[in-house]
């Protein structure tokens, strides 16, 4: 599992349709909007670098409104579901 954040920014008006707009890829776990230096962040969970570069590079391309976006791609995920079942009987 290839485990990514990208960090995006909107243009002017444009938070919303584009945080719609990238939920609805496969992929995309979730996105949210946040405050700070950008506007929306997601979450992509998808089985090889690939599929992440198509995403990134050509999926996020395609939509209209995004001023920029930068990847940081995980080397490791801790959740608390993982810390839960490590410790379930």
């Amino acid at each position: 599992m290839v485990s990514a954040i990208v960090l995006i920014n909107a243009a002017r008006g444009q938070i919303e349709t584009v945080g719609e707009e990238l939920a609805a890829i496969p992929g995309v776990a979730e996105v949210f909007s946040v405050a700070g230096r950008v506007d929306l962040v997601a979450s992509i969970r998808v089985s090889s670098n690939d599929e992440l570069a198509e995403i990134v590079s050509n999926r996020f391309a395609r939509i209209e409104g995004i001023a920029a976006t930068e990847t940081l791609i995980a080397f490791r995920v801790y959740s608390r579901a993982d810390l839960e079942a490590g410790f379930s009987l």
